[in-house]
């Protein structure tokens, strides 16, 4: 395990992640609950690309990898958190969480600003839990057919 592999993956989730809402907000789709769901394809790559590359360094421990591939996409949740509370701040602060905490997955509410991000880090740790569980099962069975054909 390398950490700045899972520096640099994670970088790429959040910059990937950034600029998707960046374009959403542009072009005034950052409100349909669905296209702000696919920010999961980001994770998904950069966390496949940290695992990639470790199998290719002959990093083969499944405990050893899933612990990569969660760093790794924590990293990016992490970040991307951190942007958006300072994008709340900067449009208003909470005049303008009033308008995103009523697309927010656990209903809105009258949330702080601070409520609002704890919520994500959970939304956003559940998220990269279980990509990171579903991309460790398909490269455990990509390397098993591998060590096979070996």
């Amino acid at each position: 395990m390398k950490f700045t592999r899972e520096l640099t993956n994670g970088f790429i989730i959040f910059l990937g992640i950034g600029l998707y809402f960046i374009i959403l907000e542009l072009l005034g789709l950052s409100d349909v609950f669905y296209l702000r769901l696919l920010n999961v394809l980001f994770v998904i790559y950069g966390v496949n690309r940290t695992i990639r590359a470790n199998y290719q360094d002959g990093i083969r421990g499944y405990n050893t990898n899933l612990l990569s591939a969660i760093i790794t996409s924590m990293i990016g949740a992490i970040l991307s958190i951190a942007s958006l509370l300072t994008y709340i701040y900067i449009k208003g602060g909470e005049p303008f969480l009033k308008n995103l905490a009523e697309n927010f997955i656990f209903g809105g509410g009258d949330l702080t600003i601070q409520q609002y991000c704890i919520g994500l880090l959970f939304e956003s740790t559940a998220a990269s839990l279980i990509v990171s569980f579903c991309l460790m099962q398909y490269w455990k069975d990509k390397v098993e057919v591998i060590n096979r054909v070996d």
